[in-house]
């Protein structure tokens, strides 16, 4: 436990009521949430002004869990480790406040913290009988906000496998890893896995990322598995296998479609300055001109981009009706927050990509009206689902993040690779992914545990008060 006082010439009920809007200062951790309410999703900065090793800011990521107004607030975070910060807010002298900020600190947490600064703990040796898989994860960087329950899902699917008697009667172990949004620390951290004895990657990251992995490691070095929302970049190697959706489908499903319900025919095109958006928008570009559309302008921005003043500008003054974007977690939630603050949502139609429940909720209010299509969400009624949520929850408890497609297709790829080696037991990284692939091609239909991975049924939902209005689904 870490903690650390601080006062302030602010009476309690002030202070208190600072938590998470503007005036929150670095003594309220920077805190930033919609509400002060239990189950409210919250966004924090390091205590102590923690910096990771690229020098970077690191933002915690949770829920409030408990309120005592104006005296007490507690905050379950689940990235970039699991762990509670507890605010006391007690009265000092006649008009001020102390803030106690205690700090739960895991095992997990001085392990990421030691690595994040440069230090090395190194792995336990590799037992017999121990298969070890590795999942590399965007548990900080802009990316985490849209990922945090891969590791969770991840856990579950070992967990569940180990219960069925492991990979051909050997138990599973996972490592898990964060490339921090970076595709540097990416290439590092899937050597180091590899190292360590992990002869599959499952990576919930971007594609930035996943291609940086591949060209780092010798191929046959480990099955790379690209288990989230993907472009479909062509490999040669049966070791390097993407799964999930396709821009091109969710694209050619939404469009048309939105056009016809807004009467709109001009698209504004908002993206990253990577691989991910530049298929995305060559396959939207596409999909427009056949539904008798027009792009009335198109803008990459570098990720970890905050300040969306000038591509809000450049939408206003093209004069386009409907704006559609392929920003990635926190971008995506700063940029639909100030879209809407600009007033343009009203007079817009919006469609995004990568919209989930983790970036819908930590959007807001902002988010309604958002249109997009995903192979999963939490409150699909498909078979298995109501389930494999109860699982969910019962391992991690009522805190754990939101489920998403960005983060269920981890769990169904590691289920998915489970039963592809009690089919093909050889242990060589080419032969396993051809037999990946080869049980992926059997699946069809979207029953949880059992979802079609390589062209998954997409679900068409908008965003209304702070929830996903699925309306259609189409193969």
């Amino acid at each position: 436990m870490l903690s650390a006082d601080s006062v302030v010439d602010l009476p309690p009920k002030v202070a208190f009521g600072l938590f998470g809007g503007r005036g929150s200062g670095s003594w309220l951790l920077d805190a930033r949430c919609d509400s002060v309410e239990v189950g409210a999703p919250v966004r924090l900065t390091l205590p102590n002004g923690g910096h990771d090793v690229d020098g970077e800011s690191v933002e915690l990521l949770g829920r409030i869990t408990a309120i005592r107004p104006p005296s007490m607030i507690v905050v379950d975070h689940s990235q970039p480790w699991r762990g509670r910060i507890r605010l006391q807010f007690d009265p000092s002298g006649p008009s001020g406040t102390r803030i106690r900020v205690s700090v739960e600190v895991s095992p997990a947490g001085v392990e990421w913290l030691v690595q994040h600064r440069g230090g090395v703990i190194p792995a336990p040796p590799l037992r017999p009988g121990v298969v070890r898989i590795g999942l590399i994860a965007s548990k900080t960087g802009p990316a985490a906000l849209c990922v945090p329950a891969a590791e969770y899902l991840a856990e579950l699917a070992v967990d569940e496998i180990n219960v069925e008697g492991g990979l051909a009667g050997r138990e599973v172990e996972l490592l898990v890893a964060d490339d921090g949004s970076n595709p540097w620390t990416a290439e590092r951290e899937a050597k180091r896995l590899v190292r360590l004895g992990c002869r599959v990657i499952f990576a919930c990251v971007t594609s930035a990322s996943f291609t940086a992995i591949t060209r780092s490691l010798p191929d046959g070095a480990a099955l790379l598995v690209h288990a989230t929302t993907n472009e479909r970049e062509n490999s040669d190697s049966p070791c390097v296998v993407r799964i999930g959706e396709q821009p091109a489908a969710q694209a050619d499903a939404m469009v048309g479609r939105i056009m016809n319900e807004t009467g709109g025919c001009g698209w504004f095109l908002v993206g990253q300055d990577y691989s991910w958006s530049f298929a995305a928008h060559r396959v939207t570009r596409k999909a427009i001109a056949d539904a008798v559309g027009q792009v009335a302008g198109e803008v990459f921005t570098p990720l970890g981009t905050s300040d969306f003043s000038e591509v809000i500008e450049a939408i206003r003054r093209s004069g386009a009706d409907l704006v559609m974007s392929s920003l990635v977690g926190r971008d995506e939630m700063e940029f639909q927050r100030q879209f809407a603050a600009s007033g343009l949502r009203s007079e817009t139609g919006s469609l995004s990509l990568l919209m989930d429940e983790s970036t819908l909720e930590n959007i807001g209010p902002s988010a309604e009206g958002i249109w997009t299509a995903q192979a999963y969400f939490q409150d699909t009624a498909v078979p298995g689902n109501g389930e494999f949520l109860k699982r969910y929850r019962s391992a991690h408890g009522r805190w754990a993040p939101s489920v998403s497609t960005l983060t269920q297709t981890v769990y169904e790829a590691i289920h998915l690779y489970a039963r592809a080696v009690h089919v093909c037991p050889d242990d060589h990284p080419r032969q396993q992914g051809r037999a990946f692939v080869e049980a992926a091609a059997r699946r069809v239909g979207a029953a949880v545990g059992g979802r079609d991975l390589l062209s998954p049924r997409l679900y068409l939902a908008e965003a209304r008060m702070g929830r996903f209005r699925i309306f259609d689904d189409v193969e």
